[in-house]
């Protein structure tokens, strides 16, 4: 059953629980309706306990839309970036789809590189202000108690490859604690 989801952080997430949540919002809101259809014709009228059961059946039927219309919302890394930049995959920990959200904005996130304590993304989205989604992360970073950690998010494709060919030739300060920032990215994001 794992091979049909594809984890966080890895290319094609975003596509994949897209198609994910259409099936189970469906299949949550096919047994609410059937159900309640049971009920009807067994007793002739909506009154009844299986009526009940539809109606809470409902609630996580909805919350599986909610989750739908999210991950519509969301937009996934590109093809031919993912090509262009899969070079890169060994020597970093790359992150791929990852889409961000806070209280005022979503910020898409196609790629993510670290590499010690230096942390570089690309987003596709026009959409996404590269500037706010690096302040939104620096900020959730700093709440964290994560030190010694550099953030750049950018939106030109030429600049972000710049930027992996120079990171790749240095030996940036480490991250003292890694693990957390690689669970931080992850507990943030869709």
């Amino acid at each position: 059953m794992n091979s049909l989801f594809v984890k966080k952080g890895c290319y094609g997430y975003i596509r994949n629980h897209r198609a994910v949540a259409a099936v189970r919002t469906l299949l949550f809101f096919a047994v609410s309706v059937s159900l309640y259809i049971v009920g009807y014709e067994t007793t002739g009228t909506s009154r009844n306990l299986l009526t009940i059961v539809a109606v809470l059946g409902c609630l996580p039927a909805c919350k599986s839309a909610v989750n739908l219309i999210l991950f519509l919302r969301a937009s996934g890394c590109g093809e031919e970036l993912r090509k262009e930049l899969e070079v890169y995959d060994g020597e970093f920990t790359v992150f791929y789809d990852m889409y961000f959200t806070s209280y005022q904005k979503n910020y898409a996130v196609s790629h993510m590189a670290l590499k010690g304590g230096v942390l570089c993304g690309i987003t596709e989205d026009p959409r996404c202000d590269p500037a706010e989604a690096q302040k939104h992360l620096e900020l959730m970073i700093r709440q964290e108690g994560i030190k010694n950690v550099t953030v750049k998010i950018d939106s030109d494709r030429k600049e972000y490859v710049d930027r992996l060919s120079r990171l790749r030739k240095t030996e940036p300060e480490p991250c003292r604690d890694r693990d957390g920032l690689i669970s931080l990215l992850y507990s943030i994001s869709i």
